[in-house]
């Protein structure tokens, strides 16, 4: 029994005064609705309305069930309206999980604009470089750099692409020389991202084309194999060997004349960058805020 439902039908039993003109109201026949109000009845163990073929009048439980039952329904429909016009203001908490490297050289820049546009709100940023279990970990918003997202319950938007590059340093170029084709890329000292579907093996693309006969793979047993991409990244400035990097974690070091790019005419696929969402109703209004100040961070 939908313990709200009957409530529902019960108030417009008494506030019209007759069952044929409350289940005209309601969309049912009179017949339903007596039944109805006899299993709620008979779940109360008492009588709420005492009815001839003539009248009906409520009972003393009646009219307490009326009250208590008004009272209920006004609360909830209360809760409901304060829901509805929260969904659409900034507020609340805000709980968002990312890859650490992408949340320091992405997210971080641009919290202190956003923070100060909804100076209430308040944001919890988690860092994880594996997949976590947003619903368990009780998360509004995930980021994720894939090449594809996999099928799940989960809601997926694209809201970049992150491009996949060869560096090195200066000082390990002048040591061990720079190699000018894929193919001798294997014989250096390789840095490979360990979470990455490229760790061992890096399939090369030409930058102007996108013919898929083009692609050059290589096979590589990397020296160093780390967990995070800024470590990796400091380890390519430090001079300890060649590896691949996001651009968004490369930018800035590549800019600053601290890493050097390989082979400017290959790269590996591009990586999509996925908002991910519980449930298309997760995409409230704290999350749109926080993703339009996102999309302006990863802009070209």
């Amino acid at each position: 029994m939908d313990k709200l439902s009957v409530m529902h039908a019960f108030r417009r039993i008494v506030e019209r005064g007759s069952f044929a003109r409350a289940a005209d109201d309601l969309g049912v026949s009179p017949a339903l609705l007596s039944r109805e109000i006899r299993l709620l009845e008979e779940s109360l163990g008492c009588t709420l309305i005492a009815r001839t073929t003539r009248s009906m009048s409520l009972t003393d439980a009646g009219h307490l069930y009326y009250e208590e039952a008004n009272a209920v329904l006004e609360a909830v429909r209360g809760v409901e309206t304060r829901i509805r016009e929260g969904a659409g203001a900034v507020q609340g908490h805000l709980r968002v999980n990312s890859a650490s490297s992408f949340a320091q050289t992405v997210i971080t820049p641009c919290l202190p604009e956003f923070l100060s546009t909804y100076p209430d709100l308040r944001f919890t940023l988690s860092l994880d470089e594996r997949v976590v279990d947003m619903v368990e970990g009780g998360f509004d918003l995930a980021i994720r750099i894939r090449p594809e997202m996999p099928d799940s319950g989960l809601v997926q938007r694209k809201i970049g692409i992150a491009r996949q590059r060869i560096f090195s340093s200066r000082a390990y170029l002048e040591r061990a020389g720079t190699p000018k084709t894929p193919e001798e890329i294997p014989a250096h000292r390789i840095i490979g991202f360990a979470l990455g579907t490229h760790l061992t093996s890096w399939t090369l693309h030409r930058t102007m084309e996108e013919n898929e006969a083009d692609a050059r793979t290589i096979d590589l047993d990397p020296h160093l194999r780390v967990e995070n991409s800024l470590i990796l990244r400091d380890l390519l400035i430090a001079g300890h060997g060649i590896g691949t990097l996001p651009d968004f974690v490369a930018d800035a070091a590549e800019a600053r004349g601290e890493l050097v790019r390989l082979l400017p005419d290959y790269e590996l696929a591009p990586r999509q960058i996925y908002a991910v969402t519980a449930s298309r109703l997760g995409m409230d209004a704290k999350v749109s805020a926080f993703l339009d100040h996102l999309r302006l961070r990863l802009r070209p």
